[in-house]
Parts: structure tokens; sequence; C-alpha cells
């Protein structure tokens, strides 16, 4: 059985699949508009923090990342 934080994240790809129809991605933001998801993949409190910061740090060293994304990487790393 698929978890919350598992599909709302299908629903975020729908709306972004240039091969679904506009009636499909409607159904898709009201879903995610309801609330239910809100919270789903948002939380650092259950994940690694090892992996967290690792996954800052190479998003810092990705030559194919926005300054933008590799400045927020370097402020959440020093909120750490």
């Amino acid at each position: 059985m698929p978890t919350d934080a598992q599909i709302a994240g299908g629903h975020k790809a729908n709306i972004n699949n240039p091969n679904t129809s506009e009636e499909s991605k409607q159904h898709s933001r009201e879903v995610l508009d309801s609330g239910k998801f809100e919270s789903a993949g948002k939380s650092e409190g259950d994940k690694n923090p090892n992996n967290v910061a690792g996954g800052l740090k190479a998003t810092i060293n990705n030559p194919n990342n926005s300054e933008e994304a590799k400045q927020s990487a370097k402020e959440r790393l020093e909120g750490m």
C-alpha cells in the first residue's frame, strides 16, 4: 500500500507530465490542494541527518545546480 508521500509524489508527477490530460492534472491539483498531503515529504524529523547533510553537500558541489539552489543548501547545512 502506498504511503501518503508516494501518493502525493504521483500527483505531482502527473501535473508535470506533458502526456496527461488537463482534466487529470486538474484532479491531481484538487487532491493536493485538499490538504491531506500537505506535510507529505516535507518533514526531516524522521530522516537520517547524515543522509540529509550528504545530499546538501552534493547539491553544493553539483555544477548543474543553480547558484540559488547551492546557496539554499549551504544555509540549510549551516543550520543543522
